[in-house]
């Protein structure tokens, strides 16, 4: 017997924020899709399906390195090594480099998840959207960020990079006008920016 619309099993659709995007970047290496999931729903007190999980990496080209599950008999990569969070710069292997000893143009990930290139010596580091934003339209002026216009921090489309300043960040925020669609997000941007300009005047 076919299940009906209003089913209580069905999940409702998750609007899916910047943070628990970011979160999801940061713990996803080497984990199941059970373990992900579960410390999605741990740190945002939410209850993620994996199912919901699953699409999310989906969409952002997220990978666990593990195929996401186990075989039976298998070890977990971190098994014993509970709280282990992964190297950092404080803590190299023998024969490693530091990061102030690679190569300009070198690409790292933040612990937000997001990815920064090497663009000077000894060791200056910038955000891959911004300094690609900077490479098509120049500087970018103090107090601006470089938002993603379809919310996926792995894509560095140029149509997809959007300077906003703080203020209009704030009102993109505080009043949902961002999307996964990116034509939508531009929409918002540009709403944004009329009610910030409507505020300054008003002053």
């Amino acid at each position: 017997m076919a299940r009906s619309k209003g089913s209580k099993n069905k999940k409702p659709q998750h609007k899916w924020t910047d943070e628990e995007k970011e979160y999801l970047a940061l713990i996803v290496k080497g984990s199941t899709y059970k373990e992900i999931t579960k410390k999605m729903n741990d740190k945002f007190e939410y209850n993620f399906s994996e199912e919901q999980v699953k699409g999310m990496m989906y969409r952002n080209k997220l990978t666990t390195g593990t195929g996401g599950y186990f075989k039976k008999g298998s070890t977990p990569w971190n098994k014993g090594l509970k709280g282990y969070m992964g190297s950092n710069k404080t803590s190299f292997k023998k024969g490693t480099i530091p990061p102030n000893q690679v190569p300009i143009g070198t690409e790292s990930i933040t612990k937000g998840g997001y990815i920064k290139v090497k663009v000077g010596e000894p060791n200056k580091w910038k955000l891959k959207q911004r300094y690609i934003y900077e490479q098509h339209y120049g500087e970018i002026p103090n107090n601006y960020n470089i938002i993603f216009a379809d919310g996926n921090i792995m894509n560095f489309d140029i149509d997809n990079l959007i300077a906003v300043s703080k203020a209009e960040m704030l009102i993109l925020n505080t009043n949902n006008l961002r999307f996964e669609d990116k034509e939508l997000t531009k929409v918002g941007v540009n709403i944004a920016k009329v009610i910030d300009k409507a505020k300054k005047r008003n002053k």
